[in-house]
């Protein structure tokens, strides 16, 4: 109960916070909103916006899968394979160099105005800290469990799915936390380039017309998925890799 109160009660302080702020501060309605014309146009376009939310929702979670699926199989070729990990890791470094708002315009023009450039660039976005994690994880797998594992004489596929990987799955639930949270950007992103559909295509357009309530309604449905998606993964990785925090204090 304690741990649903303290949301909700920081909420309700943020929203008290940001109700001064508009009456102290004496904005207009199209510099910043109240709380109050938000909440009214969550609710009198709501149909319109769970129509680009669901849009967003798809690209976030497409993103999402395949960020994670080439993060992991990315890290299991940099761990057994010095040949791979000496000519990826430094491209991996140098891609990092490069603002996904850089090639955000490039991306569009790659795979068009529909879908596949949103997933591409939410892919690129959680593709990074997924690798990185796993890798520190997998690299790091305490000397004593390989070495005791080594008395059973293992095949290198045993020893990956029953000491590796689970030892490196903590590291590996810090790189999901961070991707979760950031995996949003990328979709918006991609919608403000060039979208039709998509909370960030719908921001735009809100902007263009000075609805900026209308913008504020569908900022905060992304920070709402934002927040679910972080907490939702760290749910299930407390819940299913119990282990994690026995790594971690060792």
């Amino acid at each position: 109960m304690k741990s649903i109160f303290k949301p909700i009660l920081i909420s309700i302080a943020m929203l008290f916070i940001w109700q001064m702020i508009v009456v102290i501060g004496k904005f207009p309605h199209y510099v910043l909103p109240s709380p109050q014309a938000v909440g009214l146009q969550l609710i009198s376009h709501l149909n319109l916006l769970w129509q680009h939310t669901k849009t967003t929702l798809l690209e976030i979670g497409l993103g999402l899968f395949w960020g994670f699926l080439c993060g992991l199989s990315s890290a299991l070729l940099l761990a057994y394979s010095k040949k791979i990990s000496t000519l990826l890791l430094p491209i991996l470094v140098i891609s990092q160099a490069i603002p996904v708002f850089a090639i955000a315009p490039l991306l569009v023009l790659w795979f068009g105005y529909g879908m596949a450039s949103k997933i591409v660039m939410s892919t690129l976005i959680i593709y990074f800290p997924v690798t990185a994690a796993c890798y520190d994880g997998l690299r790091n797998t305490p000397q004593t469990w390989l070495d005791l594992a080594n008395t059973f004489q293992p095949s290198l596929l045993r020893l990956l799915l029953k000491v590796r990987l689970p030892a490196a799955l903590p590291a590996f639930a810090s790189g999901l936390r961070i991707a979760v949270s950031v995996a949003p950007i990328g979709a918006v992103v991609g919608e403000w380039i060039g979208s039709s559909q998509g909370l960030g295509y719908l921001m735009i357009h809100a902007n263009a017309r000075m609805q900026v309530d209308l913008m504020f309604a569908a900022l905060l449905i992304l920070v709402g998925i934002s927040l679910c998606l972080y907490f939702g993964i760290d749910w299930l990785l407390r819940r299913f890799i119990p282990w994690g925090n026995a790594i971690h204090s060792s």
